[in-house]
């Protein structure tokens, strides 16, 4: 059999352009956050910077994008987290943020989720904590949950983990779909309603500051309810995943006092379904320098969104991590 040269040539040329296509190929990777006035969204949106490196980009050495090499990753506005688990648990997402308590219920099929588990949810990092709002018009204020029954109340969207927190919190005190107006609204709606005057109240669990609150606050003005000692004590019972926090005053234009209310964790979640070395990747990505620098420049939350932290209450949750994103936390001594 004889060598021919040009034959050689083209195979040659053909396996080079066919390797370059592979080396450029894509991985898309879309991200559930939430709506696009609350905290999930720009978060997701961080997030899916800092971990991107698409094809073709100049390397982070080289003052490029320092995540995974080929990873698109994209924030997907949603209605929060009870769609972003389902979304992950059925392939429909690659990731999602979802809140830590919800994703309990989900992962073990228990509460409203009875029957009905979602076994293939995974976590990659605890973020932080989502302090639940309690939005009251300018000037207004209530005693207790109690005082909402009768009330146009903004309950958040179905399928958001502050839904299904929210009606939990009411029943203990009186509170239900029979005797309160409810509406299931996104926070961008909730704010205009309650501006308008169709609200008496609305609730929105999400990282300060929550850009709708912000225009609200300095337009048409608001309250925050603060919660009594004795009140979180009781809402951490019915929910343990709901502990003690505080909104600093000044957060919000003409809200000078602390309000004392009760907050949850938000969770970065994938599927078990996705390869080990990709999570570990994005997991390593997440708490590079560059996402660092994105992270605190962005939403102010971002700077509490720590690798110190990213544990923190994960073991207890009953929730496995992503066999990735152990190795990773492993390696770099924080497990």
């Amino acid at each position: 059999m004889r060598f021919n040269p040009i034959l050689a040539g083209s195979l040659a040329a053909t396996l080079l352009l066919s390797s370059a296509a592979i080396a450029q190929s894509p991985t898309f990777f879309r991200i559930g956050t939430g709506g696009a006035g609350g905290t999930y969204f720009p978060i997701g949106g961080t997030i899916a910077n800092g971990i991107s490196a698409p094809p073709g980009s100049r390397p982070c050495e080289e003052g490029g994008q320092c995540g995974v090499p080929g990873l698109i990753a994209i924030a997907q506005s949603t209605t929060a987290s009870v769609f972003n688990n389902a979304a992950v648990q059925n392939g429909e997402l690659e990731a999602g943020l979802a809140a830590a308590d919800v994703t309990r219920s989900m992962y073990l099929g228990e509460g409203k989720f009875e029957g009905k588990a979602h076994p293939k949810l995974r976590v990659v990092a605890n973020l932080y904590p989502e302090d639940l709002h309690l939005v009251l018009p300018k000037g207004e204020s209530i005693e207790s949950l109690a005082d909402l029954a009768g009330k146009r109340v903004g309950i958040a969207q179905a399928g958001s983990g502050t839904q299904v927190a929210v009606l939990q919190m009411l029943e203990a005190w009186g509170v239900t779909r029979d005797n309160m107006d409810e509406a299931e609204l996104n926070n961008s709606q909730s704010a205009e309603r309650l501006a308008d005057g169709q609200l008496d109240a609305y609730f929105y669990a999400a990282g300060w500051p929550v850009a709708a609150m912000v225009q609200l606050s300095s337009t048409k003005g608001m309250n925050l309810h603060s919660f009594t000692e004795e009140d979180l004590a009781k809402i951490n019972e019915i929910i343990p995943a709901y502990i003690p926090s505080e909104i600093p005053g000044g957060v919000y234009e003409g809200v000078d006092e602390a309000s004392k209310t009760p907050a949850v964790s938000a969770l970065l979640i994938v599927s078990s379904d996705l390869d080990e070395e990709l999570v570990y990747g994005i997991t390593k990505a997440l708490w590079n320098d560059n996402t660092r620098k994105l992270l605190d420049n962005g939403h102010a939350k971002g700077k509490q969104i720590t690798p110190d932290t990213a544990l923190d209450g994960v073991m207890a949750l009953g929730v496995p991590l992503h066999d990735g994103a152990a190795r990773f936390y492993k390696e770099a001594g924080l497990m």
